[in-house]
């Protein structure tokens, strides 16, 4: 059949009534959007707690089951509704739908090879594409992490495809940390080894049965020290830091030895 007469097959005549009905439908798809979104709005902003936030999750809800109902209803006005033209359509939708949804197939697939390769469990403490923090749920096609900064960060499975997946602890409760010290270069660098090794020896976070490293090394602005050990528990890192760099920065004072003007900086890495 000609490709000019199946087309010609597939839409219908439209008249001026078929303009008006659908200027009408797509007219009360918006009134109807305004109306409940707003009406939604003002009922969630005089609740608390849960229920609130369980009638603002309704809102896009609503917004879709009022377009898809009014597509539902301009459909069959413009579209001769025979089998050979829904199938057709509906190939088309299948087709466009796929293109969409690609992403989240391979978020599909990359849930099920990391839940064999185990990139990240629960517990873990990880950084992907820049976001660091704590795993809370793996799910299907998404895991959860939960940011230093108490943020819930969802990210995609399909992120394991092309970025690093930097795993601090890997399942297991030792998690190496690092306090940066920097100063200028003229000081007895044994003192100021042994004193910050000192330091993380005497803290009330340290894991004892793991060793901790004392590295100098010598930068155009002065001495870079970084001070390695593990907390008892991955999730006092960053008190477990903290503790080291404010006690290590007052046994370098009485030391005399002074900081460069590059700036002081804290950072976790994996062991």
């Amino acid at each position: 059949m000609d490709t000019g007469v199946e087309l010609s097959n597939l839409f219908n005549e439209m008249d001026t009534s078929s303009w008006i009905e659908i200027a009408s439908v797509v007219a009360l798809a918006l009134i109807l959007i305004v109306v409940s979104q707003k009406a939604l709005s003002w009922t969630a902003n005089r609740l608390h707690d849960r229920p609130r936030f369980l009638v603002f999750a309704v809102i896009p809800l609503t917004r879709l089951l009022i377009l898809v109902a009014a597509a539902v209803w301009i459909v069959p006005i413009v579209i001769e509704p025979s089998l050979q033209n829904m199938v057709a359509l509906l190939g088309a939708v299948g087709i466009a739908i796929g293109f969409a949804l690609k992403d989240y197939v391979s978020s599909l697939v990359a849930g099920l090879v990391s839940a064999f390769e185990l990139p990240y469990r629960p517990g873990d403490w990880v950084e992907i594409d820049g976001v660091y923090g704590e795993v809370k749920h793996v799910g299907t096609r998404t895991m959860e992490l939960v940011t230093p900064d108490d943020t819930w960060v969802s990210i995609p499975h399909l992120k394991i495809w092309n970025k690093a997946v930097h795993n601090a602890n890997n399942g297991g409760p030792s998690l190496q940390c690092v306090a940066h010290f920097y100063l200028q270069p003229d000081h007895d660098a044994t003192a100021v080894s042994q004193a910050l090794s000192d330091v993380a020896l005497t803290s009330p976070f340290l894991e004892i049965d793991k060793p901790i490293v004392v590295i100098a090394q010598e930068r155009p602005f002065g001495t870079h020290y970084r001070v390695k050990a593990y907390p008892v528990d991955p999730r006092q890192q960053f008190r477990f830091v903290s503790d080291i760099t404010l006690r290590g920065k007052s046994a370098l004072q009485r030391l005399g030895a002074m900081a460069t003007s590059a700036p002081m900086s804290v950072s976790q890495t994996s062991s």
